[in-house]
């Protein structure tokens, strides 16, 4: 498949070094961050599979929003990356078979312990997300329909130092993010120890590459797929946790 020069980031196809396809996401460690060895996890399991294509992975990073926009009309991208698989989302671009998962959680003060059997048991309290994320279908329409009071942030890290702040009740944010950061040296030791996690409320949802929606971003899509066939994404991600240090990623839960 013949590829628009703008697609391509270095060496020509014929080139030693493979050419890299562009790709646009934020900051969000461990999944993504230019601080970690192949752009983190995700960026490790994209490598896993651009490899069998004949090419590797170019991240660039943007704030959320800015990055769906760059990644999904920007002729010089393929894409962005990772996504979770909305019906809103299916009109924007074609979607990869998974390449990885996220459990999202709801996170609070161990001394300001939060109760909840379903998502609407959090009427009336301030929720702290992030402008621009979906968080499940049904989450994302209790907040569209009023139920649920949420404020907007531009990212994980700013919604937990206010969390600490007692400015939220609770947060939304994915579990290994959340212990990424807990652990980083961003935060106090002692900070770690203040948060509890329930991930009763959410399922664990699968996160794909959002090809354009271009007949050359179709190409990709499948051949993408084809790659993948047969590859032990879940073998990669186990040895990329024992690289990083899985301990780290643990929070408590009440």
């Amino acid at each position: 498949m013949a590829l628009s020069a703008g697609l391509l980031f270095g060496q020509s196809a014929l080139a030693a070094d493979a050419p890299a396809l562009r790709f646009a996401t934020e900051e969000w460690p461990p999944f993504f961050s230019h601080t970690l060895p192949d752009n983190g996890l995700t960026g490790a399991l994209l490598d896993s599979v651009l490899e069998r294509m004949g090419y590797s992975v170019q991240i660039q990073y943007y704030p959320w929003k800015r990055a769906m926009k760059v990644g999904l009309e920007d002729p010089r991208y393929a894409g962005a990356v990772a996504m979770f698989r909305t019906p809103e989302r299916e009109k924007l671009c074609y979607f990869s078979d998974p390449v990885g998962s996220r459990q999202t959680v709801l996170a609070f003060l161990s001394d300001k312990p939060v109760s909840a059997a379903a998502l609407k048991d959090l009427r009336g309290m301030r929720l702290g997300v992030v402008d621009g994320y979906s968080y499940g279908a049904q989450f994302d329409e209790l907040v569209r329909s009023g139920v649920l009071t949420v404020e907007n942030a531009a990212n994980d890290e700013m919604n937990l130092r206010k969390l600490l702040h007692s400015r939220f009740q609770a947060i939304v944010i994915e579990r290994r993010v959340l212990g990424y950061l807990l652990a980083s040296t961003r935060f106090q030791p002692g900070d770690h120890e203040r948060i509890v996690v329930t991930d009763q409320l959410f399922i664990e949802r699968s996160v794909h590459v959002c090809f354009q929606r271009t007949e050359q971003g179709l190409h990709l899509q499948q051949a993408f797929h084809a790659a993948q066939r047969g590859l032990d994404l879940a073998k990669v991600e186990r040895e990329y946790w024992r690289r990083l240090g899985v301990g780290m990623l643990a929070v408590a839960r009440p």
